[in-house]
């Protein structure tokens, strides 16, 4: 072999051995086949090729739906996410711009007079000051031999960090649209228990009415009348209450939709909610659906190949810059023959001694790889727990709120019953003021239970990354009971 061919050889074997950034392959994770349900809970078969759809509308609340469409239209935290997905996108365009021979035209136009006290050039020859133009045109190449992948490392970084904010714009939706409807079920768990209330209260002034009467013919003592009244008393005072917790969560729901607390209200609105059937899936669905997953791993990625762009510095760096031009004295010579000018050379730059930056640097990528794997892995972790937490939460709260409902029936029941004995003479007043008191106790155990069921739905629809558009409400997921609102 001769020693040409001996050197084109030994060039492709190091080329083709110096690839600096190591192939990336997904960390790996430990992940169930299975989640934990219980009955009436069963997994679904989501198809994640389905698009998420807007999964507020199966709670089937038109005044969320709209809630969500302004937020999505006019919240300050999704433009900002916006602005820095566009950010990314664009820093894709830049690295990838390094890919290419960057091409310059430059001109210059002077009238200069040169210092005749400048240092000989030749000794025979005295220095002048002569006046003169110049005229010159001049266009130029310049290109990076990438020969090591730092250019495309640089690429790859941008990519990578360009699809995790988009992941990140897709998480910043989706807790959004969780913390609005969470803000919103609160709002509307305050609204049952101030109707529970406003229902308590216009059944404690007949009674007050009723024991005054009675006070008034003799029947009974003052003492009835007192407890009542403060019975009565007491309820008012839990009315201004849920009243401020209410305000401050409508004024929540204003800033997440981009509107003036001031110029924001929502009318009261009691009516019964059902909680909706949701496609839970297997627990492998979180690693390509949920943003927040998506965006830890797309960070692993541009890790990998920032290692890569560090390993590129300890091989040398080729930049070709041909240029080619005219210049004149005269602007009608100025394209002449003479005034041609050229040049062409391969600029090399190869590190000897750096005190070990090289090092530093490669080591310091290392360990940011590290670091990112383990947040990739706590991501997934985290994800698994609360959808773990959702499932089982779920399924005791709806037994929770099934048994509210028999204890608000038998509240009710002892209260007939009690009011019933009282009339006729055979038990005290005490006894119907407790059993008002235990009514109105279990109509807001019920109703703060279906708002405990409704977040949960929220925040299970959040851990699982949104929902499978195009899923019938009911076809797949859990089937739950309907439940009804307390004390209807």
């Amino acid at each position: 072999m001769t020693p040409g061919r001996l050197a084109l050889t030994a060039l492709a074997v190091l080329l083709a051995g110096c690839a600096t950034a190591p192939v990336y392959q997904r960390p790996l994770v430990t992940v169930p086949a299975q989640w934990t349900v219980q009955e009436p809970w069963r997994e679904s078969a989501p198809n994640d090729s389905i698009a998420r759809g807007p999964w507020w509308q199966r709670f089937g609340d038109p005044q969320l739906n709209t809630l969500q469409e302004q937020a999505m239209a006019a919240s300050p935290t999704l433009a900002v996410a916006a602005a820095r997905l566009a950010q990314a996108r664009s820093q894709v365009d830049a690295a990838s711009a390094g890919l290419f021979p960057q091409l310059s035209l430059s001109s210059r136009l002077a009238r200069q007079r040169i210092s005749a006290n400048r240092p000989l050039t030749n000794s025979t020859a005295p220095n002048s000051t002569p006046l003169q133009n110049d005229y010159a045109l001049s266009f130029g190449v310049a290109y990076e031999a990438d020969l090591w992948g730092r250019v495309q490392g640089g690429v790859d970084v941008a990519r990578a960090s360009a699809q995790q904010s988009t992941a990140d714009f897709e998480n910043v939706r989706l807790v959004l649209a969780s913390d609005l409807a969470a803000n919103y079920f609160n709002l509307r768990q305050l609204d049952i228990e101030l109707d529970v209330l406003a229902r308590s209260i216009a059944l404690q002034r007949r009674a007050l009415d009723l024991a005054t009467a009675r006070h008034d013919l003799g029947a009974t003592s003052g003492l009835d009348v007192a407890q009542q009244q403060a019975l009565l008393d007491t309820t008012l005072t839990q009315v201004d209450v849920l009243r401020r917790q209410r305000s401050q969560f409508e004024h929540a729901i204003a800033t997440l939709v981009g509107t003036p607390a001031p110029l924001f209200a929502l009318a009261a609105e009691a009516g019964p909610r059902i909680p909706p059937a949701l496609p839970i899936g297997v627990p492998s669905d979180l690693l390509e659906r949920r943003p927040d997953v998506a965006s830890a791993e797309r960070a692993v990625a541009a890790a990998n190949a920032q290692i890569g762009i560090a390993r590129a510095a300890y091989y040398p760096s080729f930049t070709l810059n041909p240029a080619v031009g005219v210049d004149s004295n005269t602007l009608s010579r100025l394209f002449d023959a003479p005034s041609l000018l050229w040049s062409l050379g391969v600029s090399l730059a190869q590190p000897l001694f750096d005190a070990g930056r090289v090092d530093a640097n490669v080591e310091f990528t290392r360990a940011a790889y590290d670091a990112a794997v383990g947040n990739y892995r706590r991501v997934v972790l985290t994800a698994m727990q609360e959808v773990e937490d959702g499932v089982s939460g779920s399924a005791a709260l709806d037994r929770a709120l099934a048994q509210a409902q028999l204890a608000v029936a038998s509240a009710e029941k002892v209260l007939q019953l009690a009011n019933d004995r009282y009339e006729g003479g055979v038990a005290s007043y005490l006894d119907v003021i407790s059993a008002q008191q235990s009514l109105l106790n279990a109509q807001r155990q019920a109703a703060q239970l279906l708002g405990q069921r409704l977040l949960v739905s929220v925040f299970l629809v959040k851990a699982l990354g949104g929902d499978w558009q195009g899923m019938p409400a009911g076809g797949q997921g859990a089937a739950m009971p309907p439940p009804v609102a307390a004390g209807r």
